[in-house]
């Protein structure tokens, strides 16, 4: 190559062997699986119709080029719709699963809908019994034939048939948490943890158990299920409590790996990791077990009492490098990384949730932004979420709604 050629090749040569450098050391994320929506999403919105404003679960449309919702509109009637399922779409249809968190056994119910996915209208199609009193949680299982829900103040947890048509049946099985020779003592706080109060029913990832976060006993029980006939209680459990009496686990969140498990305990206000390992044998007779890691990390800022706090919701973005809490009386959004190769939590970022009482968020299907409900502001709050630090800019957006509780996209 003559001098002239070789200078005028020099630039895009070096152009060249400067991206491959820079490509050496940038951060290397998983490629975000790019979602690209037929329009906006339809987001439901339960409420706390216990303070006589708002009336059941509200609908409105999400739009995740822009963070912008409308305005909530009543798309059911229903007493405290505080947490919702969705069933796995059967013949174009989609069902939702809502509790009604009744203080009696008369008014805590389940409920199914069809989803208007077009128009976001809810068609109701029966209503059950929760098995016991205040439902607080309700999962639906990977094949849609099954359904579990956590009774907070009852003490039980039930399950359910799901029918080829989306209703549930009257509970199968409903296991009571008073039985302190199965699932064990009270925890230490006595205002808090004076009975059982089951929070959760998590399905694991592979769809075989049933974890059981019981905020009165500070404990997370395992259940082998048979999602045919939603049968779970034919084996003992197997019990963990953590190493901290008097924390009160809440919910609970599978990382990405399947491996790992983070639970947020409510009356601590901190975040357990633990192991999670699984045998492999038929259906009604696979064991699975936690395994402390003795990792805890606190969710509150130094000085912050945790007695004025409860920890709420926790969730894990998609690619796995990021963790989400909420706080209820420090009124924060907290971000943590999650180290790929052991799991550990590092602190990110403390932000206020732009109202007062967190009790829930939500990701949206893409990831790029976080719906958080404000129980006691009457407000839903948008946040833009940083793919590469996992960073919250906002609120970008404040809807006013009464009591939101609890959110979910279709």
């Amino acid at each position: 190559m003559n001098r002239r050629k070789f200078l005028a090749a020099l630039p895009a040569a070096l152009a060249g062997a400067h991206a491959m450098v820079a490509q050496d050391f940038l951060p290397h994320f998983p490629k975000r699986r790019k979602i690209v929506p037929q329009g906006p999403l339809l987001v439901y919105i339960g409420t706390d119709t216990s303070r006589g404003v708002s009336k059941g679960i509200y609908q409105a449309r999400f739009d995740e080029a822009t963070g912008k919702m409308t305005t909530p509109m009543l798309a059911a009637p229903m007493v405290r719709p505080t947490f919702f399922a969705l069933g796995p779409q059967k013949n174009g249809k989609r069902v939702l699963y809502s509790v009604a968190a009744g203080t009696d056994v008369a008014s805590s119910r389940v409920g199914s809908y069809s989803v208007d996915t077009k128009s976001g209208a809810l068609t109701m199609l029966n209503l059950v019994s929760s098995g016991g009193v205040g439902p607080c949680y309700i999962s639906v299982d990977s094949t849609g034939g099954s359904a579990y829900v956590a009774n907070y103040g009852g003490g039980t947890v039930s399950s359910y048939k799901i029918h080829d048509d989306g209703t549930l049946s009257e509970p199968v099985e409903t296991l009571d948490f008073h039985d302190t020779a199965r699932f064990g003592e009270n925890g230490p706080n006595a205002s808090r943890q004076s009975g059982p109060h089951p929070h959760s029913t998590m399905l694991s990832p592979d769809n075989r158990f049933l974890l059981v976060n019981d905020l009165g006993h500070d404990s997370i029980d395992v259940f082998p299920i048979d999602p045919t006939t939603a049968q779970m209680g034919e084996m003992e459990p197997h019990r963990f409590t953590n190493n901290h009496p008097g924390s009160g686990p809440r919910h609970i969140a599978f990382h990405p790996n399947g491996r790992w498990v983070y639970s947020i305990n409510e009356v601590d206000s901190t975040i357990d990791r633990f192991l999670w390992q699984t045998t492999h044998h038929k259906v009604g007779e696979s064991q699975a077990m936690l395994v402390e890691t003795t990792t805890t990390v606190k969710l509150l800022a130094d000085g912050f009492p945790a007695s004025k706090n409860t920890a709420a919701e926790i969730q894990i973005a998609s690619n796995g490098y990021f963790l989400y809490a909420s706080n209820r009386g420090e009124d924060t959004l907290v971000v943590f990384s999650i180290n790929q190769d052991s799991g550990d939590l590092t602190f990110v970022q403390r932000i206020s949730c732009g109202g007062k009482g967190p009790r829930h968020f939500t990701l949206t299907p893409n990831q790029g932004w976080i719906v958080c409900g404000n129980q006691d502001s009457a407000t839903l709050t948008v946040f833009k979420v940083d793919e590469h630090t996992g960073k919250l800019t906002g609120p970008v957006q404040t809807v006013p709604l009464n009591s939101p509780v609890f959110t979910l996209f279709v």
